[in-house]
């Protein structure tokens, strides 16, 4: 509630309309729900994109439209500009590559981003801070918080468990050749790339390298078995144009702190893609997004199936 709280005094001290608008039955279903079901399917989540696809942009819209509002405008380190011909909205990386956050926005249609304003764009995060303390608002040095908004703590399967979307289930730790090292207790609390945690013993560091879901199986390695260079993605989202119709050279980035890496990708059937890395990249997870940039452009982005 603290969140609320400081909302309405923000507007209160800028003299400008509180609204506060219960979405969280919505959030459940959209948001909540994905993320528990993500995990049990051996995948590793990605809520904030889900949450700005189907809140923020999403019911937030239809709120605007109800207060006869064209647009909505959000703190988002990103930028947008239409195309030299005006035809379509352009997703840019925010100037503070430190804050830029393009990358959870990858998935919003044409008809989300011409109704956004990001006016924070082009400002760096202690600009924004300044602006905040020159208009004497309460928020101005709050603390920030770089966790999910729903697991306040980071521990996710604590929060799976606790809100009971998820609960103990044994099944078997193996490694690359399929022997049986050990047990877990479910898929859900595990992720790609995991050391810490594994309750075997072994002569030399083990790792994460597959949630096998329909056999509730753990699979580790060493950690050069985390390095892959080819991965697919569906349920593709372009920006810059309709449909992906030949091979495109991108720096793609396979999750929100990732520096991004050169790749080709190939346009397949059904909303999907192939993308190849240049350079084999680490701990590629499925459940996350892959989302394609050429400069400051975000092309596009998919979520990665395998």
């Amino acid at each position: 509630m603290l969140a609320v709280t400081d909302a309405r005094a923000v507007c209160y001290k800028l003299g400008i309309p509180y609204y506060l608008i219960d979405e969280a039955a919505e959030f459940q279903t959209k948001v909540i729900q994905y993320f528990a079901s993500e995990y049990k399917a051996g995948r590793t989540p990605n809520p904030c994109v889900m949450c700005n696809q189907n809140l923020k942009f999403g019911r937030l819209i239809e709120r605007a439209d109800q207060l006869g509002a064209q647009y909505i405008a959000t703190g988002h380190f990103a930028r947008l500009e239409q195309s030299s011909n005006g035809s379509r909205t352009l997703l840019k990386r925010g100037r503070d590559p430190h804050k830029d956050q393009s990358y959870f926005l990858f998935s919003l249609r044409q008809e989300q981003l011409a109704r956004a304003l990001f006016p924070l764009g082009d400002k760096t995060k202690s600009d924004t801070r300044e602006v905040a303390r020159h208009c004497q608002l309460k928020t101005a040095d709050k603390e920030e918080s770089m966790e999910i908004c729903f697991v306040p703590d980071n521990n996710y399967g604590k929060f799976l468990q606790q809100a009971k979307l998820a609960e103990k289930h044994q099944g078997e730790i193996v490694n690359l050749a399929g022997q049986v090292l050990g047990h877990h207790e479910g898929i859900e609390f595990y992720t790609i790339g995991q050391r810490k945690g594994l309750g075997i013993s072994s002569p030399k560091p083990l790792y994460v390298i597959e949630l096998d879901a329909p056999n509730n199986r753990v699979v580790v390695g060493d950690d050069s078995a985390l390095d892959r260079d080819e991965f697919m993605v569906d349920r593709c989202n372009w920006i810059a144009f309709d449909s992906l119709l030949q091979n495109l050279e991108v720096t793609a980035k396979i999750r929100y702190n990732h520096p991004g890496t050169a790749a080709t990708v190939t346009p397949l059937d059904g909303g999907k893609a192939q993308v190849k890395l240049h350079t084999p990249q680490r701990a590629i997870t499925p459940g996350q997004a892959a989302v394609f940039y050429q400069d400051d452009l975000v092309i596009g982005g998919g979520w990665i199936t395998q």
